[in-house]
């Protein structure tokens, strides 16, 4: 599979819980902070639960 780097670029500040849970599942929590991950279909589901909150980069 491949390998995308996520960073988070907008808060989870008066998003709902199961948003913010999904923000501290993927590593992130704090603003510009980047994660890389292997995409398999269940990472993807959690990105595209958190797309507006994220920039996704292929690594």
């Amino acid at each position: 599979m491949a390998k995308v780097k996520i960073t988070q670029v907008r808060s989870t500040i008066g998003r709902p819980e199961v948003q913010k849970r999904t923000i501290a599942a993927l590593g992130l929590g704090k603003l510009n902070r980047t994660v890389e991950k292997e995409l398999n279909p269940a990472m993807q589901g959690m990105i595209n639960k958190v797309k507006h909150l994220l920039v996704i980069e292929e690594a």
